[in-house]
């Protein structure tokens, strides 16, 4: 499977905006938006002046930054905006919400990861399981009722005895998510609503992308 294995750095410097790819790095002096906020590339800081965009680079933006948040590559995402636009409903919503309920997105939602590159890892690597079957697939969709949980030859490791003590600091979990910190476990309540992404996106740019 094609996966980006350049810097994941120079992925937030091109959008102009921290996609916080790499956890607690992206809040720390280190992160290169903090160093050398400009684009990649030895062109990268005349790019800084102001220059008029046209309507289709402003969507071609929106798009990638979607897919870069999430770690989707371009026909996945294609994909999932073609199922988006024959369910019920806005479109836009309904791609943000499939995104939003992927195992991986979900891992990192609840705390259980640093970021959705490491979720992605940890997902891939068998520590979780879905309704009690081991899922390794971080493009699962879960739905309502689905219960994701550490999986008992896992909960013993190191990693995720650390982890647990992270989360009892109280870290913000979505509403429609609801964890038992106890048992290494959550349950999904219900699907994500527009307001429950949390992230600056404008979802409609990218339906107007896919829709020329």
């Amino acid at each position: 499977m094609a996966r980006y294995s350049d810097a994941v750095c120079k992925l937030c410097r091109r959008e102009g905006m921290k996609l916080f790819l790499k956890g607690e790095r992206c809040l720390s002096p280190k992160c290169a938006m903090e160093r050398r906020a400009f684009p990649p590339g030895i062109h990268g800081k005349k790019q800084t002046f102001k220059r008029k965009t046209s309507d289709y680079g402003v969507q071609l933006r929106e798009k990638q930054k979607a897919r870069r948040i999430y770690g989707v590559m371009e026909r996945q995402f294609r994909r999932y905006f073609e199922e988006a636009n024959r369910a019920t409903g806005l479109t836009g919503i309904n791609l943000l919400s499939m995104l939003e309920r992927r195992l991986d997105n979900v891992v990192y939602r609840l705390g259980f990861a640093d970021s959705r590159a490491q979720a992605r890892q940890i997902v891939r690597h068998g520590h979780f399981e879905v309704n009690g079957r081991k899922t390794d697939i971080p493009s699962f969709q879960v739905s309502i009722g689905d219960v994701i949980s550490v999986r008992q030859s896992a909960v013993s490791k190191i990693y995720f005895k650390d982890r647990a003590q992270l989360m009892q600091s109280g870290a913000r979990i979505p509403n429609w998510l609801r964890l038992n910190l106890a048992g290494m476990s959550a349950e999904v309540l219900a699907n994500p609503a527009r307001e429950d992404t949390e992230i600056p996106l404008n979802e409609q740019l990218i339906v107007e992308y896919y829709s020329r």
